[in-house]
Formats: structure tokens, sequence, C-alpha cells
């Protein structure tokens, strides 16, 4: 796993990389400005790239869409102070891989990380279900699939993959999916695989897209 690191705090900077390279992930380079990261991943061509948002002239979101429309294979995920709504849906929208608050334990960054190799989103707690009153909502983006009915799931789907579908959906862990269906968490890995796999999806986010799409998730008056 080759990593660029991009944030406009110095210090931060620093302290991520050590941390990173602590854990045996190679950092190829470090950008502190959103304006010179496309030229850096010409030149580094990273598997990854972790991002701030919030930075001065160039924010992390035009960043994110000048590197989508050139290098797409590249995987980016936003490591940022924001919660805000509207930076975690734009961020989605525009390509991001993943979506991470800067107060993340770092064991579980570097698990979140190896896991993203593998297909999966890392997003911090309580944003998948953010995701998922937004894809209902407002619709879904052209990036995922329309072509799926409502009885689509039951034609190839079993019934323990719907219920892992549904609580991943609504935003529960790998481990929260587990301890409620009497599961290990790599077994819960292995149904998500499969899902993804026969739903022809790409990862947790078009997943969660999917659930609200069919209906699957059901709105419980949350006034939302």
């Amino acid at each position: 796993m080759k990593l660029m690191l991009v944030d406009d705090h110095p210090l931060f900077l620093e302290g991520l990389q050590y941390l990173l390279e602590t854990y045996g992930i190679k950092v190829l380079g470090v950008v502190n400005n959103g304006r010179d990261v496309l030229a850096k991943a010409r030149i580094l061509k990273p598997d990854i790239i972790l991002m701030d948002i919030k930075m001065p002239g160039y924010s992390g979101i035009d960043a994110l869409k000048l590197i989508k429309a050139e290098m797409p294979d590249i995987k980016i995920v936003m490591l940022t102070a924001s919660e805000e709504d509207e930076d975690l849906f734009d961020a989605i929208k525009c390509g991001a891989s993943g979506y991470l608050i800067k107060n993340t334990n770092a064991k579980v960054l570097v698990n979140m990380l190896y896991d993203l190799e593998k297909g999966e989103v890392p997003l911090s707690p309580g944003l998948a279900a953010r995701l998922l009153r937004e894809f209902r909502h407002n619709g879904l983006s052209d990036e995922f699939p329309r072509n799926l009915s409502r009885n689509h799931k039951n034609e190839q789907l079993t019934g323990r993959q719907i219920e892992v579908l549904e609580m991943v959906a609504k935003g529960s862990t790998y481990k929260e999916v587990g301890d409620s269906l009497g599961l290990t968490e790599r077994t819960v890995k292995y149904h998500m695989g499969r899902i993804i796999e026969l739903l022809h999806l790409e990862n947790r986010a078009q997943v969660i897209a999917y659930a609200a799409q069919i209906g699957l998730i059901e709105d419980k008056g949350t006034g939302c």
C-alpha cells in the first residue's frame, strides 16, 4: 500500500506520516495544499490519498474532482475535522472512497486503510446513516446502479445476506452485525463481499444506496 498525505497543517502531516510508517505503510510523499495535489499525484502515483477538506485557496473537494477526472483508479479518503453533511455528501458524490474524522483511533485508521484495499468504504461512526438519509431523500447520483427492482434482492440474496445488508445500510459496523446475528466479523465481511459481487456493486457506499433505492430501509419518523 502506497499513500500520499495532503493537509495544510505541517505538524499534523508529520505526525500522521510517522504513525502510518510505524504500522508499515509506505508514505510516498506529503502535500500541504490542495493546489499542488494533482501534480504530485502524477509523479508519485499513489494507491491511496488521505486528504483534508478545509484548506485555504483550494479545497480537498476541488482537488478530489481533478484527481478522479484524470486518475480514477487512485482511492481518495477524506481525513478531516469537518462533520458537516454538505462536505460528506459532496466528497462521496465526487468520488471519494471514504470519509474519516480526524479523531479516529490510530489502529482503526490503519485497519480501515487495509480494508479499503479489499473494496470496503472507510466511514467514521454515524456517517453511513447520514449517507442513507441523503440517498433516500435526494435520490442517487449517476454512479449508482438504477436497474435493480424492489424485488431483485429476493432473486439473488439469501435471507442471511438480506439481514446483513439491512444492518450495514443502517450504519452498523461489521462487529455490531456479527454480535447481533451470532456471526464472526470475518463471516460478516464474507457476506458483504458476496452481496457486493452478486449485485454488481463496488463498495459499501453503493450498498447503502442500493438499500435506499429498493426501500429496504424504511423511515422511522425521525423527521430527517
